[in-house]
């Protein structure tokens, strides 16, 4: 392992990926951005977590008021714990989170109306230098390690299939 793949091999450690070295390996061989996929699919899954790690405090607070407190108050009331609700929440947010992160690879996934098919404009996420420059470089199919980079922690599950 040569020195940058083991300075990024040491980043990906301190960022929690289970096989740094190969993520580090992948970048320095692949020339794809691993850190910056990696770093943003672990802040996706910092909110996606936080569904139900905060579940209590995201019940109580619906069932005061909001949108969706009458539900929240009428599932309590059916003996759903604030744990359970907080195990939907997350799923719900893997899979916005999976349909997001798809459609960032294809901006044709949504509905378009035929009359303007072809001329809207896209995007893309790209890669910035720890300086704040852009590299040049885009992050492309997150959608595909979103699983991949779920943190195993005992609160952690892994999600279902990849819709």
């Amino acid at each position: 392992m040569g020195e940058d793949t083991a300075r990024l091999a040491r980043l990906f450690d301190a960022l929690g990926a289970e096989d740094a070295e190969g993520w580090a390996e992948s970048e320095a061989e692949e020339g794809l951005p691993q850190l910056a996929r990696f770093r943003l699919l672990r802040m996706v899954w910092q909110d996606i977590d936080a569904w139900s790690t905060t579940a209590p405090q995201w019940v109580a607070a619906y069932r005061r008021e909001g949108v969706a407190g009458g539900a929240v108050e009428r599932a309590v009331r059916l003996a759903l714990t604030a744990e359970e609700l907080g195990e939907i929440a997350r799923e719900v947010a893997r899979e916005t989170a999976f349909a997001l992160l798809q459609g960032l690879d294809d901006p044709a996934r949504g509905d378009v109306p035929d009359e303007v098919e072809g001329r809207l404009p896209g995007w893309f996420l790209g890669e910035l230098s720890a300086r704040g420059e852009p590299t040049g470089r885009v992050l492309g199919a997150l959608h595909e390690d979103l699983n991949e980079t779920e943190p195993q922690t005992p609160t952690s599950r892994t999600g279902g299939d990849d819709t």
